[in-house]
């Protein structure tokens, strides 16, 4: 693998923190006093944030869209960003000091190419702040406002060109710093590079929603396609990586992020250069995590060995051995380490191996397992191997078991995931 610059981020919460950045109010509670306060503390929580990240080597996050309450609303007629002038120059202090990239992604109210000009003129509104917002923290182009196209509203190719037209219109402040996404739903991949031609406007690559929303290009392809949108003054191609949560409907991001897919992906790069945001639920915690393996930290390769390896037992011990004693030696680096991980994952499934596994894992449990349990992992394991009982029996069985006898070791494996 060869990408040589690259910034992980995470979005607008700091999970080990007391951060806030989007305190809000009622309408009818947004007095001018108390937009102070809560603007007062959420740019606390901000500074305190890019602070806690500076110390973590994190150099990309997302500011929440909620930072200044009202903000895009006729309610908020503060001059916000004279008032704090000086907390907003010591958050861009940081920034600049510390080379991070900020960026910012308004919710989905904000539709651009909606058939309502009320909904049209909301979005511009909506869309000037956040501008401000950035303006206010920085000066370079770098830092980007994402947006989805919208809907399509019984016409795709229609709603394609209002979105054009839309985007032509809109102020010069907002244009410079404004990117945009395909999603899950409407508008792939390939239809926001179409709009990019028309428009000029960089393009994200978002992995989950091209898995839901394809338009059959490979992924390594349209991540190539969307990074030549990027011009030198909007800084380096970005992308949002995520992974499916397994229990949760399509397109629901993962708890965490796991590594060998991640590395699998980049992989897949081939060397393009990216910035890449993570959108995940565990937030900093996996950003850091991912950080520490793309650095070289030993300790958090021998971390995240320790999730995989049943998971590599189960379809190859010789694999498993392998990949431990070079995980051991420690002289070779995380790209090279995942690679043989994925390698191993992806090998044919064999009822030995899978129940050496199964063996290795339920070796955690027998000296405290009751008669009855031991009797019915022997039942099972052995209906198994004789083909009479499916594997998921098996593995269902001891994760009950590691939920009935906790085992801090296999509390996060990937064991119990495939």
């Amino acid at each position: 693998m060869e990408m040589v610059n690259i910034r992980i981020g995470y979005a607008c919460i700091n999970l080990s923190i007391d951060a806030p950045t989007s305190k809000g109010c009622l309408l009818k509670n947004a007095t001018p006093e108390r937009l102070r306060e809560l603007i007062e503390t959420n740019l606390a929580g901000l500074r305190k944030i890019l602070e806690y990240n500076s110390e973590k080597r994190i150099r990309l996050f997302r500011i929440s869209s909620d930072l200044i309450p009202f903000g895009s609303h006729e309610v908020n007629k503060l001059e916000w960003h004279r008032e704090f002038e000086e907390e907003l120059g010591c958050i861009a202090d940081i920034i600049k000091g510390e080379g991070m990239r900020v960026s910012m992604h308004p919710g989905q109210y904000t539709v651009l190419n909606s058939n309502r000009e009320e909904v049209v003129r909301s979005a511009v509104r909506e869309l000037e702040y956040h501008a401000r917002v950035l303006d206010s923290i920085t000066s370079s182009a770098e830092h980007k406002i994402v947006l989805h196209i919208g809907g399509v509203y019984g016409d795709k190719e229609a709603a394609s060109n209002r979105f054009i037209e839309n985007y032509k219109k809109l102020p010069d402040s907002v244009k410079r710093r404004l990117v945009i996404e395909n999603d899950e739903k409407n508008y792939n991949a390939c239809e926001v590079l179409q709009i990019s031609d028309a428009t000029g406007a960089p393009v994200i690559f978002d992995n989950l929603h091209n898995s839901i929303n394809s338009c059959g290009e490979a992924e390594a392809t349209l991540v190539r396609e969307c990074a030549r949108t990027w011009k030198s003054i909007d800084g380096q191609p970005k992308l949002h990586y995520s992974q499916q949560d397994r229990g949760k409907r399509s397109g629901a991001h993962s708890q965490t992020i796991e590594a060998a897919p991640f590395f699998g992906f980049l992989e897949e790069l081939g060397g393009t250069d990216a910035d890449i945001m993570l959108e995940v639920k565990d937030k900093n915690i996996s950003a850091e995590r991912i950080i520490g393996l793309l650095g070289g930290s030993r300790g958090e390769l021998q971390r995240e060995w320790a999730r995989y390896k049943y998971a590599v037992m189960e379809r190859s011990y010789a694999a498993y051995k392998e990949i431990g004693v070079t995980v051991a030696q420690g002289a070779t680096g995380a790209a090279y380490i995942f690679g043989m991980i994925n390698r191993a994952l992806e090998m044919e499934l064999h009822a030995g191996e899978a129940a050496n596994a199964a063996e290795h894992v339920w070796g955690y449990f027998k000296k405290r397992a009751g008669s009855e349990e031991k009797e019915e992992f022997k039942r099972l394991v052995e209906g198994f191997r004789c083909g009479e009982i499916g594997l998921d029996y098996v593995k269902n069985f001891l994760s009950e078991l590691r939920g009935k006898y906790p085992a801090p070791y296999l509390g996060d494996s990937y064991y119990f995931n495939n």
